[in-house]
């Protein structure tokens, strides 16, 4: 489907169903989308890392 701006989906005409320019962007969209994901996933999963590391330290060095 179509979004505007605001992110609400705007149904379809007859001739953008079987569009292949508009399957195409949708498809490099997803793509894109789904490697935001990605790194969004892998930024976070480095942060708790990096977070759990300084609490070790910490431990171990706090008198």
């Amino acid at each position: 489907m179509a979004e505007e701006t605001s992110g609400t989906p705007v149904p379809l005409t007859p001739a953008e169903v079987f569009d292949e320019d508009f399957d195409k962007r949708r498809l490099a969209r997803e793509k894109r989308d789904e490697r935001k994901v990605w790194y969004f996933l892998a930024y976070f999963l480095f942060g708790i890392h990096l977070v759990a590391f300084v609490m070790i330290y910490a431990v171990r060095h706090g008198k």
